[in-house]
C-alpha cells in the first residue's frame, strides 16, 4: 500500500504558470520552449540574410555569364533564348507523335475530371431542392372549372384548402385542418435543431456552389485545349478570329465551308 502512495506522490502534474490578470491584454505568457523556438528561427534567418550580404560583397560586377546573352525580357517575363544546337536536342528527346501523344492524355484527363465533376453535382443537386435559385423550373398546378363565372369566383386557398399565404409555396404546404389540428409541425425540432439544419444546408449549398464553378471552368479549359489541338492541324486552317480568348471564355473562329460527302 505504501509502494502505492509513493507511486502517486511521484506523478504529480507540474502546472505553468498563467498571465496574470493585469497582463491578460498583452496576450498569451511565453514559457521557455515558445522562446526557444521563436529564438531558433530568428537565428537562422539572420544566418540566411549574412550568407546573403557575403555573397553580394565578394561578387564581381565584371564578371561574365553566358547565361547573359542566352536570356532576355520580353514584357517583364524571363524568356530563355536556344541556340540551334539546343533546339536540335530538344526535338530529339520527344517526337511529334510523342508530344501529340502527351497532349491527348492532358484532355483526356480534364475530361475525366469533368465527368467526375459533373456526377458529383447530380448527386448533390439530388439531395438539394434548389427552392431559393432564381434559374428553378415554374411548375404548373392546373385547376379546371365549368363556366367562366366559376373561374372569375374560384378561391385559391379554398380549393386547396390552405391558407392564402402558404399559396406560393410548391412544397410544404400544409392543410387547414392540419393547421388547426396541429397535426403539422418541424418535425419535432427544437430551435437548436432548426439552426444546425440550416447550417449543413448552407455548407452543402456552399459546396454545389463552388462545383458549378469548378465544372464551369473545366469545360472553358476543355474547349480551349480542343481548339489548340484543333490548329495545329495543317490541312484545316480558320479564315479568321471571331472572338479572341480570354480567361472565361475559349476562343472562337471562323472555318471555311467544306462540303460532306
Amino acid at each position: 500500500m505504501s509502494s502505492f502512495k509513493n507511486a502517486m506522490k511521484s506523478q504529480h502534474t507540474h502546472r505553468e504558470r498563467q498571465q496574470p490578470t493585469d497582463r491578460q491584454h498583452l496576450g498569451f505568457l511565453e514559457k521557455k520552449k515558445d522562446y526557444k523556438v521563436r529564438a531558433a528561427d530568428y537565428n537562422a534567418k539572420q544566418k540566411v540574410l549574412k550568407r546573403l550580404r557575403m555573397k553580394a560583397m565578394d561578387k564581381n560586377p565584371d564578371e561574365f555569364n553566358y547565361h547573359m546573352i542566352n536570356s532576355k525580357i520580353v514584357e517583364g517575363e524571363h524568356v530563355e533564348r536556344w541556340s540551334d544546337k539546343r533546339k536540335r536536342a530538344a526535338g530529339e528527346t520527344l517526337s511529334a507523335e510523342q508530344v501529340a501523344l502527351m497532349q491527348t492524355q492532358d484532355l483526356n484527363y480534364v475530361n475525366s475530371k469533368r465527368t467526375s465533376e459533373k456526377r458529383k453535382l447530380e448527386k448533390l443537386q439530388s439531395r438539394l431542392h434548389l427552392i431559393s435559385s432564381e434559374g428553378k423550373t415554374r411548375n404548373k398546378h392546373t385547376l379546371f372549372v365549368d363556366s367562366e363565372k366559376e373561374k372569375r369566383e374560384l378561391d385559391l386557398a379554398a380549393r386547396l384548402d390552405t391558407h392564402p399565404a402558404l399559396l406560393d409555396r410548391t412544397y410544404n404546404r400544409p392543410r387547414l385542418t392540419h393547421l388547426k389540428s396541429g397535426k403539422f409541425s418541424a418535425n419535432g425540432m427544437d430551435a437548436e435543431q432548426a439552426s444546425a439544419l440550416r447550417k449543413e444546408t448552407a455548407k452543402v449549398y456552399k459546396e454545389l456552389e463552388q462545383r458549378m464553378n469548378r465544372e464551369e471552368k473545366l469545360a472553358v479549359l476543355q474547349r480551349k485545349m480542343e481548339i489548340k489541338s484543333l490548329l495545329k492541324s495543317e490541312k484545316n486552317k480558320p479564315e479568321k478570329v471571331v472572338k479572341g480568348e480570354t480567361k472565361d471564355q475559349a476562343p472562337v473562329y471562323l472555318w471555311a465551308k467544306e462540303r460532306k460527302r
